[in-house]
Parts: structure tokens; C-alpha cells; sequence
């Protein structure tokens, strides 16, 4: 077995760990749902979807889900409640620095949303360092839809088992496992670093 070409990183729950309920406790505290209620207005309703592929802007999603809630806040209030979520999974971004410095070329591949990439932008260093960025809501359909795959393809230049593929959801890694990437189910750090370690990869 040939040593891998590159990594290609979701995003939530493998580099970054978040929480939706964060956002619905500080929503509930200026609005007019509980905070369960708008877990389910975020979570449940087609609102994050079509935003997290690309249908609707920032803005129109804001005062959507403000309408939803009832927040009381302004927008720059809701979208700093609604992104601020995210905590860093230090041995998963070291993993990548370990990659990043043996020139391993790596990709983040994320269903996710604008306000979301802002936030992480800020406040995040080493989301600056990957060398493509396959995005949801940029490429207009989300995993595990066969078309973002074939995107991420295209950006590295590569296919099959060239490409390494960490997630934490199944049916995702399903559609890297049908395009015969080594699509790997990320559950903890502690076990998928010694894999990636196994097929070749420099991983500290």
C-alpha cells in the first residue's frame, strides 16, 4: 500500500468540537423560545440547511432565525451567539501541523456556513494553514452529495486511496469509501492518529 498523497479534515468534531446549544442558551436569554426550542429551530428546520448550502445569505438568515426565536438582539449580536461555539481539538490540529511540516498537502471539507468560517477565521490560527477548503454553503451542496467529493478532487488532483479522508459521520466517510478514498471514521484522536501513522503519515 502506497503512503497517502493527502488529508482531507471535516471540520466539526474532528478538528473543531462545537455545540449548538451554546448559541440556543444566549438566543433563548434575549428571545422568546427556550433554549431547547431554538436548538430545534436551528437543528430541525430547514433554516441551517439551506444555509449551509448556499440558498440563503447571512443576512437573510439572520432575520429569519431572529423572527423564529423572537431575539431581541441585533444582528451583529445573533451572528456573534450563533458562531461562537467552537473549541479547538488540540491533538487533531497538531496532527495537521505534523503534516503541514512534511509538506503533506491537506484540505478542510466541511458542511458548514459563512458566519461559522468568519468566526473560525478569527479566532482559530490554524484554519490559515490548510491548502484547499471545500466548503458547503460555497459549493452550493453538502456531504454526503457525490458532486462536493468530486470537488475536493479536483482541487487536490488526486483519487482513490491517494486521499485520506478523517469524519466523524458514517454516511460521509460512506461517500469517501465509494470513490475509494481512505475514508476513515474519526471518533477519537487517540484513535485514528495511530492509524493515519500506520498507512505512512508523519504524525508528530
Amino acid at each position: 500500500m502506497n503512503v497517502p498523497s493527502a488529508v482531507v479534515f471535516d471540520l466539526g468534531k474532528v478538528l473543531l468540537d462545537f455545540d449548538y446549544g451554546i448559541a440556543a442558551a444566549k438566543l433563548a436569554r434575549r428571545g422568546q423560545l427556550t433554549a431547547p426550542q431554538v436548538l430545534q429551530t436551528l437543528s430541525q428546520s430547514p433554516l441551517l440547511h439551506r444555509f449551509e448550502t448556499g440558498l440563503t445569505t447571512k443576512e437573510q438568515f439572520a432575520v429569519e432565525v431572529c423572527a423564529a426565536c423572537g431575539f431581541s438582539g441585533t444582528v451583529d449580536e445573533f451572528y456573534d451567539a450563533f458562531a461562537d461555539i467552537f473549541t479547538e481539538i488540540r491533538p487533531m490540529t497538531a496532527l495537521h501541523g505534523a503534516l503541514r511540516a512534511k509538506r503533506i498537502p491537506t484540505c478542510i471539507f466541511s458542511n458548514t456556513n459563512g458566519v461559522a468560517i468568519g468566526h473560525i477565521r478569527q479566532r482559530f490560527p490554524f484554519f490559515a494553514h490548510f491548502d484547499h477548503y471545500i466548503l458547503s454553503y460555497e459549493q452550493g451542496v453538502m456531504k454526503p452529495d457525490a458532486a462536493i467529493y468530486a470537488a475536493v478532487e479536483r482541487a487536490l488532483g488526486l483519487t482513490g486511496e491517494a486521499i485520506v479522508y478523517l469524519d466523524d459521520r458514517g454516511e460521509n466517510v460512506e461517500g469517501g469509501l465509494v470513490r475509494g478514498w481512505r475514508a476513515l471514521l474519526h471518533e477519537t484522536p487517540e484513535k485514528t492518529i495511530p492509524t493515519l501513522g500506520q498507512w505512512g503519515l508523519p504524525v508528530g
